[in-house]
Formats: C-alpha cells, sequence, structure tokens
C-alpha cells in the first residue's frame, strides 16, 4: 500500500469501527453462541467426553471455541459490505480522490478489531470456567498470530460473500459451514474416537491443524508439525479468498 492508500483505509476503518462502537450489540451476539457452546459441553456434556489425558475438559475445548467464535464474527463483515454496496456508498466512494483499496481494507481491518474483542470476551469468560494455562509469553503470541491469520483468511472469504451475495441472508449465510466445521474435528473430541471415514475427514481439514497448534501452544508443548500445517492451509485460503476477493471487486467496478 501506497502512503495515500494507507491514510484512506484508515479513516474508512475509524467510520467502521464507529458503527461498532455504537452498536456493540454485533460483539455481544457473536460471543454469546460460543460461550453458551462453552457452558453446555463443559457443565452439561464434558463429563461424558474423554479427551484421553487429565487435563480439565475447558482447557481442551476453548481453541475450538475461539474459532467458532471468529467464524461467528466474520458473518457481520459479509453482512455490512453488502449494504454498502447495495446503499450505494461504494458509489460515491468511486466519485472521491481516495484509493479504492481502501474500501475493502477498512471492512476487513474492522473484522479484525472486533472479532479480537469478541475473543478476549470469550477467553475471559472461560477463564472464570476454570481455563489455566502455563503458556510462556512467546507462546500466547504465538496463538494471538494463528488467530489474526485466521481473521484474515476467514474475512477474505467473508468479503467474497459480501460482494457476490443478491441479498442480505445471502450475504451472511455463507458463515454457517464455517461455524460447524470445528465440529467435525479435533476440537471437541479426539479424532480417534471417530468412525473411519469421519475421522480422515476431521484429520484432513484445517481446523483440526489449527487447533492442535493452539491446544498444545497453551500447553506448553511441543507444536511439532502441526503448525506448519496449520499455517500452509491458512496462508493458502488467505490467498485465493485474496485473489477472488479483488477479481470481483474490480469487476464490480469496472
Amino acid at each position: 500500500m501506497t502512503s495515500h492508500a494507507i491514510a484512506d483505509t484508515g479513516v474508512l476503518t475509524g467510520r467502521s469501527l464507529r458503527h461498532i462502537l455504537r452498536s456493540p450489540d454485533t460483539i455481544i451476539t457473536t460471543a454469546v453462541t460460543p460461550i453458551a457452546l462453552m457452558l453446555l459441553f463443559v457443565y452439561v456434556l464434558g463429563g461424558a467426553i474423554n479427551t484421553g489425558s487429565d487435563e480439565s475438559y475447558i482447557n481442551y475445548l476453548l481453541p475450538g471455541i475461539l474459532l467458532i467464535t471468529i467464524a461467528s464474527g466474520v458473518a457481520y463483515t459479509s453482512y455490512r459490505l453488502f449494504l454498502d454496496l447495495q446503499g450505494g456508498i461504494f458509489d460515491r466512494f468511486q466519485s472521491m480522490p481516495i484509493a479504492r483499496s481502501s474500501v475493502l481494507w477498512a471492512h476487513v481491518l474492522t473484522s479484525v478489531v472486533a472479532n479480537l474483542v469478541s475473543v478476549a470476551i470469550v477467553v475471559g469468560v472461560a477463564l472464570i470456567m476454570g481455563f489455566r494455562t502455563g503458556a510462556s509469553v512467546g507462546a500466547w503470541l504465538g496463538v494471538a498470530g494463528i488467530l489474526v491469520l485466521f481473521i484474515l483468511a476467514l474475512t477474505w472469504l467473508a468479503v467474497v460473500a459480501g460482494l457476490s451475495a443478491k441479498s442480505v441472508d445471502g450475504a451472511s449465510a455463507f458463515s454457517y459451514p464455517l461455524i460447524f466445521l470445528p465440529f467435525i474435528s479435533s476440537a471437541f473430541v479426539p479424532t480417534d474416537s471417530m468412525p473411519g471415514p469421519v475421522a480422515w475427514v476431521a484429520e484432513n481439514q484445517p481446523v483440526t491443524s489449527i487447533v492442535n497448534t493452539i491446544r498444545a501452544l497453551f500447553a506448553g508443548q511441543p507444536v511439532g508439525t502441526e503448525i506448519w500445517i496449520a499455517l500452509a492451509w491458512l496462508v493458502g485460503i488467505l490467498a485465493v479468498a485474496y485473489a477472488a476477493a479483488i477479481a470481483i471487486y474490480r469487476k464490480k467496478l469496472s
């Protein structure tokens, strides 16, 4: 980005953040479902689930819940982008001397900020519920980095959905499969407890490697090759989603 584009992105990001500050229920709503799932699995179902270790179930569960939190939150990016597109704001921006890319980046950066706040709320509730970690500062930074990369990857998918949708419902519906994907992974139970075909799918989809990496970082254990698999998935999804979003955006502006 040039300095001109960075300045324009900063102004438009401030605009988007002000919208969220005026309606904080967006962040609260995003955090409610993951917190409800934590309460359900820890206090109702957790006692019947064998994770194969002596650690508390909340420690095992939290990484997957954080990914669900983000998957829920990015739907609002698609929704807000669709409303801007339908409301004619993009057309107005085109008539102004601003960098075209700044419009999309403002939505993306707003998503990063809003989702990190939601994640912080969920982590705070998890601590109250008994989550404990011996992770070092470096491990926490590693977790934060993975979560930011996850937010960016899913947000650019949300941008694709927002630019392509034909209705408000369609703009946000794309996130439903993303929310349910952690259920077919190691997020809630070990994959070796699943039937063969389901276990194969769970072990070879991106959420499992991401969850296992975050779980190892929280536990202060070696991450092994899982982190490279997780990063490969995240960078690959981000690259494809970004390229698709830019191509669709340019087509709409042409």
